[in-house]
């Protein structure tokens, strides 16, 4: 496959111009996000200019990424990869790093594990980068960071958070977010607090949601929730209304679903239909998206989720995040810009900490580094590299939008529990 020169965008042009370009150079090769370099080697419609004047005539921090803007996980991708693209006007904006300038260079993978961990190859090998930020979703994430470890290229998770990439005994790969075993901590706090005594769990019979369900279980034993119930179901299941219906015969106080959008939408229809109404309903995956709302209606109400970041968050500098990524792009950032963001704000305070771009010293800064983000809580990890320093929030749909509800500290409005039940709304 032939390769692309260097190339970036500029921060004047719309998503639409973003996607459009995007797949239009995947068909000639691997892609490079941005305008063609010219021959003298300087990239054109660079911002590598820092503000002050104190990086100007320095040689660039190039910093390398691969991030899905196009494929299966385009969408989502995205956000990230302009997320990253935002840190980087900004930082140059304030001088650059050590009074260098930073220069980004971003690739799509087009969604595909096998082209991520070939193009961080490609970046370390060829473009010869300084350092690297990380790839978007747990398969990239764990077929990239096998070439960044070899390399010794500290690699910051900003797109996956699988646990079992953290149990591979690498030294250079460090967690952003919390894993996915910790999604229902806050959601199962917040039910020992309404003082909630039983739960059931319904969940998919694939990775991602029976380590969720599994994980909520052993935490709400530890919490004192008595388990009446838990079930798992096939993928692309139509009809769920057994199960549910044995859940309503044992009455639990909490119905969580370790599901995605689809099965959330179909538990909640279907639990209004069979007149089960648990104290709390909550999904691990779907009911944070406008679309679960627009899907429901009205039916909505009430139902929470787990969620990494939301816009009205007030952790700080998370306002003026969201303020600066509507300015350039033009649309409301969610958790995958917001995850990009703070992977990039991680970086930039270990370099500024370690006051050096040395990846094997940057590699022991980060590893004890304890800095705030724009996330909840704070970057810390264990001496595996896994994120244990920040926690998810929970959200619920109250009419129409979306509050945060737990913590206390970080809530946007109360939470409206115990949820009423179906006929008398």
């Amino acid at each position: 496959m032939s390769r692309r020169q260097p190339a970036r965008t500029t921060a004047s042009k719309s998503p639409t111009f973003f996607r459009r370009h995007i797949l239009a150079a995947l068909s000639t090769g691997p892609c490079l996000l941005a305008a063609c370099s010219r021959q003298d080697g300087q990239s054109e419609g660079a911002s590598v200019s820092a503000g002050g004047g104190a990086a100007a005539g320095r040689p660039p921090i190039a910093i390398g990424a691969v991030v899905s803007t196009t494929g299966a996980g385009g969408t989502a991708g995205q956000y990230q990869a302009q997320a990253y693209q935002l840190w980087e006007a900004q930082v140059n904006a304030r001088g650059g790093l050590l009074g260098r300038p930073v220069k980004l260079v971003l690739y799509d993978d087009g969604s595909d594990p096998v082209a991520a961990a070939r193009q961080y190859q490609q970046l370390i090998d060829q473009d010869k980068v300084d350092l690297v930020l990380g790839p978007y979703a747990n398969s990239a994430t764990q077929a990239a960071s096998t070439v960044t470890e070899k390399a010794h290229y500290p690699m910051l998770a900003a797109g996956g958070n699988a646990s079992d990439i953290w149990k591979r005994n690498y030294r250079y790969l460090f967690g952003v977010f919390p894993p996915v075993e910790r999604y229902f901590d806050g959601v199962i706090d917040l039910a020992v607090q309404q003082g909630y005594r039983t739960l059931a769990l319904l969940a998919e019979n694939t990775i991602f949601p029976q380590q969720t369900a599994a994980a909520a279980a052993a935490y709400a034993k530890a919490k004192g929730l008595q388990l009446v119930y838990q079930e798992k179901y096939p993928t692309g299941a139509g009809d769920l209304s057994a199960p549910l219906r044995k859940i309503k015969e044992l009455g639990p106080d909490v119905l969580l679903g370790a599901s995605y959008q689809p099965d959330s939408i179909l538990i909640t229809r279907q639990a209004k239909e069979l007149g089960l109404s648990p104290r709390l309903l909550a999904f691990s995956v779907g009911a944070q998206a406008e679309d679960f709302e627009q899907a429901l209606g009205a039916d909505a109400a009430y139902v929470c989720a787990p969620s990494i970041w939301e816009p009205p968050l007030g952790t700080p500098g998370s306002q003026e995040f969201v303020e600066a990524f509507q300015k350039r792009w033009g649309r409301e950032p969610d958790f995958h810009a917001a995850t990009g963001y703070a992977a990039a704000q991680i970086l930039e305070a270990a370099v500024k900490q370690a006051r050096t771009v040395d990846r094997d010293r940057l590699r022991d800064t980060l590893a004890a580094l304890e800095t705030a983000t724009i996330l909840p809580g704070r970057y810390k990890v264990d001496e595996s590299g896994l994120q244990i320093g920040g926690f998810t929030i929970v959200l619920q749909w109250q009419g129409g939008k979306k509050a945060i509800i737990w913590p206390e500290s970080l809530a946007s409005g109360k939470a409206k529990l115990p949820m009423p039940d179906w006929n008398a709304r």
